[in-house]
């Protein structure tokens, strides 16, 4: 109503990005993706199939009439191999857009950002609409945001971890630092991290994991779905101050007879 996500100049209704791994089955990911209310949804440009077409097809369970397709340059540990991955998600059609990942090590699989912050400048130059995936620091995000990226997409936790917000503070001062929009990425478990993170001031948030590995991906996508739409409106609302002490919901200053 009004609170859309403004990105690149495009307005999405949903804060919720949502993504297309690890699901049990395509339809599951598709019921899924519809009680998320999401309106983007991010796709690993090296995991698909982009001539196929068909029931197994990934492409073919996405919903294009109402999602708009965020290729990823997953599985990327180059600067040259997330370029070339960018490359061909726009020739192949699906977006001159991209969620830009440039890993760095294979275990926890955090960014390299010194290659994401190379990759950034050269698809910046090329036209393309860069989303970076980057680490909680307020430093590499100015500097992502001054090559050009579209907005700054912190972790909040490794990717699939499922822990939550590990550094709230860092998630706010990389708010504060960039004029962008702020999307958190990765970690996110469950509703109640979604909301956290919305709270902080985020202007969105992506997971996969979180909804694609539930016990009910669909309900959990739904749940998910609320706890952003409260997150935003709490923000918005602005939280009442934090105090060491109890203060009377009801005081009795000037109450009669005393």
């Amino acid at each position: 109503m009004g609170d859309g996500l403004i990105l690149a100049g495009r307005e999405f209704k949903s804060r919720l990005i949502v993504g297309t791994g690890k699901y049990p089955s395509l339809p599951v990911m598709r019921a899924a993706h519809e009680a998320s209310g999401a309106d983007m949804v991010t796709v690993a440009v090296r995991r698909v199939d982009l001539k196929a077409r068909g029931p197994e097809n990934l492409l073919d369970h996405i919903d294009i009439r109402r999602m708009f397709i965020l290729p990823n340059t997953a599985a990327c540990y180059t600067v040259d191999e997330a370029v070339r991955t960018a490359r061909l998600g726009r020739e192949a059609g699906l977006s001159h857009w991209v969620k830009l990942e440039v890993i760095g090590d294979e275990k926890t699989l955090f960014p390299d950002t010194e290659g994401l912050l190379a990759a950034t400048r050269i698809l910046v130059k090329e036209g393309f609409v860069v989303l970076p995936y980057t680490t909680d620091d307020l430093v590499m995000a100015k500097k992502l945001e001054d090559a050009g990226a579209a907005a700054i997409m912190p972790l909040a936790a490794p990717i699939g971890s499922g822990l939550g917000i590990q550094n709230r503070i860092n998630i706010q001062l990389v708010k504060e630092a960039v004029k962008v929009p702020v999307i958190v990425d990765a970690g996110v478990g469950t509703a109640s991290d979604a909301a956290v993170a919305m709270e902080l001031g985020a202007d969105a948030v992506l997971m996969n994991t979180a909804i694609a590995l539930a016990a009910d991906p669909v309900r959990m996508a739904g749940a998910m779905r609320k706890a952003v739409e409260a997150g935003r409106d709490a923000f918005l609302a602005g939280r009442i101050p934090r105090k060491m002490y109890a203060s009377a919901s009801s005081p009795l200053e000037g109450v009669v007879g005393r």
